[in-house]
């Protein structure tokens, strides 16, 4: 329980400290968009180590240098925990907004942060208002701005992955942005698997070889889903 309520004060003197932030970002921003962008992904990015930190949680990553450099990706992984978003989100390489569902878009002190990174927020409900969403994601790509899908579309919290939508492969296909798989073990034991306690865990996070979609026929661009699927299941499984 200690790391429990460690990581709640945490979050209670991130909001705190947030409020003054959200100043000094917006009046950077009116003169440097780019700047605002920069300096509330490392502020977010900061925020993240330490709820990591608090949490004792360790990270083995590897195939990092699979990620392209020179350009924005669509990062697509397997979705196991809420750490997934704070474990991944400190080893991205440049902007990267990631989407996220509407429900988060009601917490204040958040969302506002997560507007100010770039992330969207997907309506599961509302066909309409996903279709805008994916929209806006392909722009961002196009703008130099990478995306993080899960595209389960929820927490697969038995270990098994659940089937993946193919709306998110859009923003690949309309871009041609290279796809970067990247397979997570072991977030959920985290918190998850024993609410609510926080236990010390090693986090795994393999970043795989990038799926070239420009390369690709309008035949495989179709099979995109399960083809992401399978190199993300052969990563979790050593293969």
């Amino acid at each position: 329980m200690i790391r429990f309520i460690a990581v709640i004060l945490f979050l209670v003197l991130f909001s705190i400290v947030s409020l003054p932030m959200y100043l000094v970002v917006n009046i950077i921003g009116h003169f440097n968009p780019e700047a605002k962008v920069r300096i509330s992904q490392n502020f977010v990015v900061g925020g993240f180590k330490n709820v990591l930190r608090l949490s004792s949680t360790r990270l083995e990553v590897t195939g990092l240098e699979n990620v392209p450099a020179d350009t924005p990706v669509l990062y697509v992984a397997n979705h196991r925990s809420y750490y997934d978003i704070a474990a991944c989100y400190t080893l991205v390489k440049n902007n990267t907004g990631f989407i996220s569902k509407k429900e988060m878009e009601r917490i204040p002190c958040i969302s506002r942060w997560m507007r100010y990174i770039n992330c969207q927020f997907l309506d599961r409900e509302n066909v309409r208002e996903g279709l805008k969403t994916i929209l806006n994601c392909i722009e961002l790509i196009k703008k130099g701005t990478s995306i993080f899908l899960f595209p389960e579309g929820t927490r697969g919290l038995g270990g098994e992955m659940l089937p993946f939508k193919d709306g998110g492969f859009k923003i690949a296909t309309k871009t041609g942005c290279p796809i970067v798989p990247v397979a997570i073990k072991n977030t959920e034991n985290i918190f998850e698997t024993h609410i609510p306690k926080v236990q010390k865990q090693t986090v795994s996070i393999e970043f795989g070889t990038p799926i070239y979609t420009a390369e690709m026929t309008p035949t495989e661009k179709k099979g995109l889903g399960p083809l992401v699927q399978g190199r993300i299941y052969d990563m979790l499984n050593g293969k």
